[in-house]
């Protein structure tokens, strides 16, 4: 699959980030420019822009949309995510304030190198991160194979279980096929988030606490019934017209195991007794990317 190399650094303090979201300087600002794609990374004058790492999704540690309070998953994973992407990348003490905003950080960055094919709609670069030698010349296309893959922080947070797959159609199947074997692999041996997931299972959401404190979901469902929740009482939900919501968001994807394309994730989503589970496991699904 050919992605776009860029050689920079990461960069921790005065950001928030995550499992899945860090701040990258580009050594060359100019190759910005060279991602393509509707979407244009948003960066500084310095050439800082924020990555979104593909095919992952971890615990979100801040979530807010529309005015609404900020919320998170379950600390332990989330921040368990948050941590393995700065111990992979090299840094060895972060300070953070009680927001979760960098404040210091050792070292101050770390060098590494980005794969990329575009950026998404909020502007944020959709990468796979790597550290080390970069694997060909920056602002070149290369091929990113099996073995490439494999030396990715991406790659890497799956077979550790500390996150979620979450594809889009930018990823060719060979890739993703990769990723999966990880993720299958990270469930046999119940590592990380894989001993409480709740997403097949069932997750009962009593409220905007449950959902805080003790469920463990895709990131994907847990963002969605967020936003459904407070469209009325958060503490009090009435989850019926949870479906009918999902419906009304549109999300396409593909259904892997059926060939099937679909809008709407009320087609893999149910809601019994005040339990909501998905009927198809995230690694079955591939959104399209808009």
């Amino acid at each position: 699959m050919p992605m776009l190399l860029i050689k920079g650094s990461y960069h921790l303090v005065n950001g928030r980030p995550d499992g899945d979201t860090i701040q990258f300087v580009a050594d060359e600002k100019e190759e910005w420019n060279l991602v393509p794609g509707p979407h244009k990374v948003k960066r500084n004058g310095s050439g800082k822009a924020k990555l979104r790492l593909d095919a992952i999704d971890t615990l979100e540690t801040h979530y807010a949309r529309e005015g609404n309070p900020e919320v998170h998953q379950p600390w332990l994973h989330g921040r368990a995510a948050r941590d393995e992407l700065t111990k992979w990348l090299g840094f060895t003490t972060v300070e953070r304030a009680p927001d979760e905003t960098v404040t210091a950080a050792t070292p101050t960055t770390r060098p590494g190198w980005i794969l990329t094919r575009g950026a998404g709609r909020d502007k944020r670069c959709i990468a796979l991160a790597g550290k080390g030698t970069p694997p060909g010349t920056s602002g070149t296309w290369i091929n990113v194979d099996e073995a490439l893959l494999r030396t990715t922080f991406n790659h890497h947070v799956l077979l550790a279980g500390l996150a979620y797959p979450t594809y889009y159609t930018n990823l060719f199947p060979d890739l993703r096929d990769e990723l999966t074997a990880a993720v299958r692999q990270a469930q046999e041996e119940e590592k990380g988030l894989w001993r409480d997931d709740d997403t097949l299972d069932g997750a009962t959401v009593t409220g905007i606490d449950s959902l805080q404190d003790d469920v463990v979901i895709l990131p994907k469902l847990f963002r969605r019934l967020v936003d459904y929740l407070y469209l009325g009482d958060p503490d009090n939900p009435d989850l019926t017209g949870f479906p009918a919501f999902l419906d009304e968001a549109a999300d396409e994807f593909w259904i892997i195991s059926t060939s099937h394309p679909t809008t709407g994730l009320d087609a893999v989503v149910e809601v019994i007794d005040g339990k909501v589970r998905m009927t198809h496991p995230p690694e079955d699904l591939v959104f399209v990317e808009n």
